[in-house]
């Protein structure tokens, strides 16, 4: 067993994306190499409409997808496929932009919008697939419980649990994790993945350090995870799943491999084309 060191604490940085929608921007395209085949992470935590409510209007995907998971709160959505919804409190959206979808994103005010989107690159091979949804609904999260935590599985397995979703393109393991004062968490992980946490709230202890909530830890090599929530517990996403190892050509919402295939993709979206899958 070697236990996993920090390789990196990230607390992002406040950003304004879409219409004007605050949010940490946890991380992003100076990342891409360290964290592959995670692309982004935003973070929302507000308690003020006004911080969000003008939303994400109409915008393209292609090439990537998009893990919209939240604690507290709601966002209507819509798209260019004729598909619409809402995703709420303990609900997560799995969205695989796939050969490009045009969709919205509007937030509806709330007490509290608690939660994050993460965007998982597509293989090279699968950049130009159909474009789908997988609305994943809290009854069908299943929660593995121990002493002083409990495991909400949304994508992969965890302690022989399997969540709704393993990634049909990424196999991706995310799992949202509360632990309460002093409580202890270890898991073991193939070495040769990626693997990092976002802590929600709380803090945790690691690696001979405490790290406070709305900070991301990116860990190094080793096949052991271990953390032990402080004083005030800690909730965490965790997310691990193989690099791609492949080249990234990135233009805000489209990520390809190439910069002829960003062209490609711009050029449709002018000509009206850009849309594949009816």
């Amino acid at each position: 067993m070697q236990v996993k060191p920090i390789k990196r604490i990230t607390g992002g940085a406040v950003q304004y994306d879409g219409a004007g929608v605050k949010l940490v921007r946890v991380i992003g395209y100076h990342d891409v190499k360290e964290f592959d085949p995670f692309l982004m992470l935003d973070a929302f935590d507000a308690t003020d409409p006004k911080d969000y409510i003008k939303g994400f209007p109409w915008h393209p995907h292609r090439g990537i997808e998009t893990v919209t998971y939240l604690i507290e709160g709601e966002i209507e959505h819509g798209d260019s496929m004729g598909n619409k919804g809402s995703i709420n409190d303990g609900c997560c959206q799995w969205m695989t932009g796939g050969s490009g979808i045009i969709h919205q994103e509007m937030p509806k005010p709330s007490n509290l919008m608690l939660g994050t989107q993460l965007w998982i690159n597509l293989p090279k091979k699968d950049k130009m697939t159909d474009p789908a949804y997988r609305d994943i609904r809290p009854p069908q999260i299943p929660v593995v419980k121990g002493e002083g935590k409990e495991v909400r599985v949304i994508s992969g397995t965890y302690e022989d649990v399997s969540g709704p979703e393993q990634g049909d393109y990424v196999r991706t393991l995310y799992l949202d994790v509360k632990l309460e004062k002093g409580a202890e968490f270890t898991l073991t992980l193939d070495p040769e993945h990626t693997l990092f946490i976002y802590l929600v709230r709380g803090s945790v202890h690691t690696d001979g350090q405490e790290v406070p909530y709305h900070r991301a830890i990116l860990f190094g090599e080793g096949d052991t995870l271990s953390l032990k929530a402080g004083d005030e517990g800690a909730r965490i996403f965790l997310y691990s799943a193989k690099p791609l190892d492949e080249p990234i050509a990135w233009a805000g919402p489209i990520v390809m491999n190439t910069s002829e295939e960003l062209a490609v993709a711009q050029r449709e979206l002018r000509d009206g084309t850009f849309i594949k899958h009816k």
